[in-house]
């Protein structure tokens, strides 16, 4: 029996995709950095197997899955490849593991991880369902009937996939290292869609989308009339929020989230336009409301009178609807933003995008900029955003005592590096 070797296990999708072979009965080990990865829970859990970097464990026997974050040149790679193993990169290995199951991939731009993470949880209350989560959650089952799994767009990893179904949630700039412009986006996206085998769920209220061109049947989703499946009358209240859904202008049923604003909705929308169309009772598909999130995304914690929120928001997009969650949630408390940046040519790209999306909250405080080991900081620094936010403050992991004076105020750290260390120095202050 092969045994698969994950070369960089503790990645997000590494880490998922582990579980996911694990669950379906198959022999699974890996390898990674010595440091902690909040990933590594799960996978001790299920006693898989985490070994330091090293070309010692390479040995025939191993089927091998290799991050994308990996060159050619790792010492692992470079066993593995002159032992002649099987080999494949994550995207790879996942486009042909896809092929057992009715597939659906959930791709755009921003909302990915939380409409993956809602699709699953319907699906899984109802069938036999195998998901993959770019939380780092996966769950595989041997009788799947259906696998939902989220596709990234960057490096045009998701055009490995041929889904039954794609969701598609937006189309927008993000990834400047690897994107040329918004035209380059769309063009990922058309190819994707191309490669569609049963339907296109897509949000007709995103101007890009209403362009994309397949060969499968594209229902449309928003909250203009204009889409097939349309939300009305939108209301808050202590347990989330309810809409009524119209299916192309007939009323179909009023639903219950436990998430909060119009993007959470319109996630919302995608799933019951899927479940929908794969002929799902509506009793099913309220499931939606027992749905408890994902990982860092909007992840609350009550200290003392203050709520803190880790969230993984480091796009302007993200960060306008990660603010508004937090007001339409608390509207009587100050918001206040925790941001570090991630990356510096994401940073210069949309450093005025940033500052604007920011304001929305009642105060501002910036981490120093989240680089990645690829690339140049371009004489950028963290002052450089500041100077765009009047009253903003910068904050280091040492001066966090300063959010004491927030005394019932809503705290939302965001960002997709190491934003985490800030609430935790700030927690440790408490």
């Amino acid at each position: 029996m092969t045994t698969y070797h994950f070369i960089g296990i503790k990645g997000t999708g590494m880490s998922a995709l582990a579980q996911i072979l694990h669950d379906s009965g198959e022999q699974v080990q890996g390898s990674d950095v010595e440091k902690r990865f909040f990933t590594q829970d799960v996978l001790e859990a299920k006693d898989i197997k985490i070994l330091p970097f090293g070309k010692e464990n390479i040995h025939d026997g191993l089927t091998i899955i290799a991050g994308n974050a990996f060159s050619d040149d790792h010492e692992e790679i470079i066993a593995a490849r002159n032992l002649g193993l099987p080999f494949y990169r994550y995207h790879e290995f996942l486009g042909e593991w896809l092929k057992r199951s009715t597939s659906i991939a959930v791709t755009g731009a921003h909302g990915k991880t939380s409409t993956t993470g809602l699709l699953a949880h319907v699906l899984a209350e109802n069938f036999p369902t195998s998901y993959l989560i770019g939380d780092g959650t996966g769950k595989g089952h041997e009788d799947s009937k259906y696998f939902a799994f989220e596709a990234c767009e960057y490096r045009r990893h998701f055009l490995s996939y041929h889904p039954d179904y794609a969701i598609m949630t937006n189309i927008d700039f993000d990834h400047p290292d690897y994107f040329t412009s918004i035209d380059d986006v769309f063009n990922a996206f058309q190819e994707m869609a191309k490669q569609v085998k049963k339907g296109i769920i897509a949000c007709g209220d995103d101007e890009h989308l209403q362009h994309i061109q397949a060969n499968v049947p594209v229902l449309y989703y928003g909250l203009a009339e204009t889409n097939d499946f349309q939300a009305q009358n939108i209301k808050e209240n202590a347990e989330g929020t309810t809409f009524d859904v119209f299916v192309r202008n007939t009323f179909y049923d009023t639903f219950l989230i436990p998430g909060y604003g119009n993007h959470n909705v319109l996630n919302a929308l995608s799933v019951i336009a899927l479940c929908h169309y794969e002929d799902m009772s509506v009793e099913q598909i309220k499931k939606l409301r027992t749905f408890e999130g994902v990982k860092r995304r909007f992840t609350e914690k009550l200290v003392g009178d203050q709520v803190l929120v880790d969230d993984y928001a480091h796009h302007p997009i993200e960060i306008s609807a990660t603010i508004e969650s937090a007001r339409k949630k608390y509207p009587q408390r100050e918001i206040v933003a925790v941001f570090q940046p991630h990356t510096f040519t994401r940073t210069k790209a949309f450093l005025n995008e940033f500052a604007e999306s920011l304001k929305e909250a009642d105060a501002i405080y910036l981490c120093d900029i989240f680089g990645s080991a690829r690339e140049d900081n371009g004489n950028l620094t963290i002052q450089d955003l500041q100077k765009l936010i009047p009253d903003s403050s910068l904050l280091e992991p040492d001066g966090t005592e300063v959010l004491k004076y927030y005394e019932d105020g809503v705290l939302v750290f965001m960002g997709a590096g190491d934003i985490q260390k800030f609430q935790q120095a700030y927690e440790e202050t408490l």
